[in-house]
Formats: C-alpha cells, sequence, structure tokens
C-alpha cells in the first residue's frame, strides 16, 4: 500500500508500524515476518513485540534502543526484500458444535441461508492462522473464515459468553479464551485453553501458528472439560509444520 509502513509513536516507549489500514491476510503476512525477523535477530532495549492483523507494536527503553536506532534497522529489515511469514505450527483443538455450546446456529444458518449441518462443517473445515491475540488474554483472532460464514454481529451483545466460545462477526473467527461480554455469533466451543497463567508458556499458541478443529459430540467434550480442569493441554500438534 502507497505510504506504508509508517511509523507511529504510542507514548514515549513503543511504536508501532503500521503495514495498512485494514483487515487483510496479505497485510497480517507481513506483520509476522517482520515480528519473526526482529526475533530472529533481538535488538538490545527492544522489550516486546505485539502483532495485529495489520501494525507491530514494539515497545523498547528509548534510554538503550533510540528511536532513531529502532526504525533504521527496521528499514533495514525491509530494504532487504519482502519478509515472508513461516506457515507455523498446525494444531488441531477438539470442537463441540452441539446446540448446547453453539447457541447461535440457528440464528447463523438462517442469517447466511444454509442449513445448520452446512455452518458446522465450513467452520470445521478450514484451516485458520492466528494473527494476533486481543481484547483479553488468551482471545485468539483467526483468519481463514469461509466467506459463506460473514455477518455482522448480533444486534444485542450477550453480557457474557463461556470460555472456549468459538465466535464469528465480520468476516472474522475468535477462540474465546475466557468469559467476557461479547457481540459475536456463538458457533460451538473447544475445551482447550489458549491461556493457561501459571504454565510455561502461558499461550501455548503463537501469532502465525495455524488451527484446525476436530468436532466431537457433547458426550466427548463434557469428558474433555473434565481432563482440561485437570490441567491437560487438549490441542495436539499435527505433524509436518515447523515452528514459526
Amino acid at each position: 500500500m502507497t505510504g506504508f509502513p509508517r511509523f507511529r509513536d504510542a507514548g514515549e516507549a513503543a511504536l508501532v508500524v503500521e503495514f495498512g489500514t485494514v483487515i487483510d491476510d496479505r497485510l497480517a503476512e507481513q506483520v509476522l515476518a517482520l515480528d519473526l525477523a526482529l526475533l530472529a535477530a533481538p535488538l538490545q532495549g527492544l522489550l516486546e513485540s505485539v502483532p495485529t492483523y495489520r501494525s507491530l507494536m514494539l515497545h523498547y527503553d528509548p534510554l538503550v534502543l533510540p528511536r532513531a536506532s529502532l526504525i533504521g534497522h527496521i528499514g533495514q529489515l525491509l530494504s532487504q526484500g519482502a519478509p515472508v511469514a513461516t506457515t507455523g505450527r498446525l494444531w488441531c483443538l477438539p470442537a463441540c458444535y452441539d446446540p448446547q455450546f453453539a447457541d447461535d446456529i440457528g440464528h447463523v444458518a438462517r442469517t447466511t441461508g444454509l442449513a445448520a449441518d452446512r455452518v458446522i462443517a465450513l467452520h470445521a473445515g478450514a484451516t485458520y492462522r492466528i494473527v494476533m491475540y486481543g481484547f483479553a488474554p488468551g482471545w485468539a483472532y483467526l483468519s481463514g473464515l469461509p466467506p459463506a460464514l460473514t455477518l455482522p454481529r448480533r444486534a444485542t451483545p450477550r453480557e457474557m459468553i463461556p470460555a472456549g466460545a468459538l465466535i464469528i462477526a465480520g468476516g472474522q473467527a475468535i477462540v474465546a479464551a475466557g468469559p467476557m461480554p461479547s457481540g459475536w455469533h456463538i458457533i460451538g466451543r473447544t475445551a482447550a485453553r489458549l491461556f493457561m497463567p501459571g504454565q510455561d508458556p502461558a499461550f501455548p499458541l503463537s501469532p502465525g501458528d495455524r488451527l484446525q478443529f476436530d468436532p466431537v459430540d457433547a458426550g466427548a467434550f463434557a469428558a474433555l472439560q473434565q481432563r482440561a480442569a485437570a490441567g491437560e493441554v487438549l490441542m495436539r500438534r499435527v505433524p509436518g509444520r515447523q515452528g514459526a
């Protein structure tokens, strides 16, 4: 996009590198690629990087790493050619689409003109990429939602949705790690925990990783919830993909 990348300050100790102004997989690729390039050769004074759909926020210590030096280093990385993000690891998460865990499946079916079984098949059959974590710890924002499942948010937000809810709206998909208010549509639930405080790593999946969902019935889901409550990590690594 013309005029990008663009550098914006977020206070005195954070820099936002913008690659565009819209949600687009190509922009997300650039964000993740720059993030990986910076992680591969860490700069002294660069404290943390936070990828989003279209930008990368860099928290840094300006007494150690001057702003101009940080921007100059980023410019050097980008001048070496358009960075390319790796495909990341591929994970499979158990998901239950039973109506008791998919409050909005009927509404989504009616709104999209699809049968409920078709909505489930489309959502479960896609491969997603974790583009970013946002809104609350462990809330994984995904690209890769099938276009047929694009629909606006609920007219009336819910005061609370459950942990593990699989939600969609505006052409986006999220795995909601914890209970929070939301105006997105609930079409299923996973027992896998994407935020595990007290464990290392607390976030077992990383931006750039890919996800698939493995449908399970309500009985199997109840058993999985018990295993998750006991601390078991339920997401399964699919062989053949390298770590991002």
